[in-house]
């Protein structure tokens, strides 16, 4: 059975938007555009509508993640495949979305805004957070229509070990898609799932330019899955979901020189990460750090609330979660001369325990 037969019926047939025909060296009197351009400053003219799928930035990130192109829809960043996949997947009132907990929230946003229940499977704080294979599986009903795994998984910076994505694909065969975000993966040294796309048909992976290539302002990602899934999930998008700025930004970003320079930081920020590591564990202030195969720690401290008034003074912001992550604040990682920052507000924190 082809997954897509999971999602829901009225949207199964649906039919993509007919766009006005777009044709190089021609007099278009067709879709209602102004005849001239408000601006020079880009390749294309912005008098013009975009493709409505670009075509060749299609095949440019289909090259670097490893699938055909007819397996890949690019979206405005991982939020928006979130969004499409649970809209396309999920009856309001009936079908479910599982998730293990803590991990990105915009997976429990969009199933709240789809009318989709949603099942949390909480991990072991004393194995990084890790899901349980049995337990996540146990929690799904008939009815869970997507299970999400976040790896490397945000906030946690945890990497879910391959048999364990590969055992739920195969106990959730044809009842649920499995979609694996891969925002992070730049950062590790995993390989990506993309590789098991020919096996594993309900098999969903998404992938983000926000990260690793230092363009989250551009919102732009892809997902990847199989083409009868990708098909529907493109009658759902927008039209014209890519703007012509957004579409040449990423094009030059993806040349051999921005992917030279990506390279080259993502390298960088590992070496800052594990020297920011070390570091913070030094510090009376600092209970536990986690391993991180992400752009980012998440880091237990003694007093938080004192933690978080104290970098917000001195100009350094971290993220605070609380719940289950009570005391744990996830840290980004900046440049060197940012990290010097917070751990010489931290170390403040240390001498005035020393008062």
């Amino acid at each position: 059975m082809s997954i897509a037969a999971l999602a829901r019926p009225e949207v199964r047939d649906l039919k993509p938007y007919e766009a006005a025909a777009q044709v190089e060296g021609t007099i278009r009197l067709n879709a209602n555009e102004a005849p001239w351009s408000g601006s020079d400053a880009f390749r294309r003219p912005l008098n013009r509508y975009p493709e409505i799928r670009p075509a060749g930035l299609r095949e440019t990130l289909a090259a670097r993640f490893g699938c055909p192109a007819a397996k890949l829809l690019v979206t405005r960043g991982s939020s928006e495949a979130i969004d499409l996949l649970i809209r396309v997947f999920c009856r309001t009132g009936i079908d479910s979305i599982a998730v293990p907990s803590p991990s990105f929230s915009m997976y429990a946003h969009y199933a709240r805004i789809q009318g989709a229940a949603l099942i949390s499977v909480a991990g072991d704080p004393a194995n990084h957070f890790m899901p349980d294979g049995d337990a996540l599986l146990a929690a799904c009903t008939d009815d869970t229509r997507l299970i999400f795994l976040c790896s490397p998984n945000n906030p946690t910076g945890g990497v879910l070990p391959r048999n364990l994505i590969e055992r739920v694909l195969r106990a959730r065969a044809e009842q649920s898609v499995i979609v694996v975000d891969e925002a992070y993966i730049e950062f590790s040294n995993e390989r990506s799932t993309a590789e098991l796309l020919d096996e594993y048909p309900n098999l969903v992976v998404l992938r983000t330019l926000s990260k690793a290539l230092g363009f989250a302002g551009a919102r732009c990602g892809a997902l990847l899955g199989p083409e009868a899934v990708i098909d529907i999930l493109s009658a759902v998008q927008a039209p014209y979901a890519l703007s012509t700025p957004v579409v040449e930004c990423v094009e030059d970003a993806l040349s051999g020189a921005g992917l030279d320079l990506a390279a080259q930081r993502v390298a960088e920020i590992v070496a800052e990460r594990d020297r920011l590591a070390a570091e913070l564990a030094t510090l009376r202030t600092v209970i536990e750090v986690w391993p991180s195969s992400a752009n980012f720690l998440l880091v237990r401290v003694r007093d938080v609330d004192a933690t978080m008034a104290a970098t917000r003074e001195a100009g350094i912001l971290l993220r605070y979660f609380g719940g289950e992550l009570s005391g744990c604040v996830r840290i980004s990682i900046g440049s060197h001369a940012e990290n010097r920052a917070l751990l010489d507000t931290l170390r403040t924190l240390d001498g005035a325990a020393d008062d």
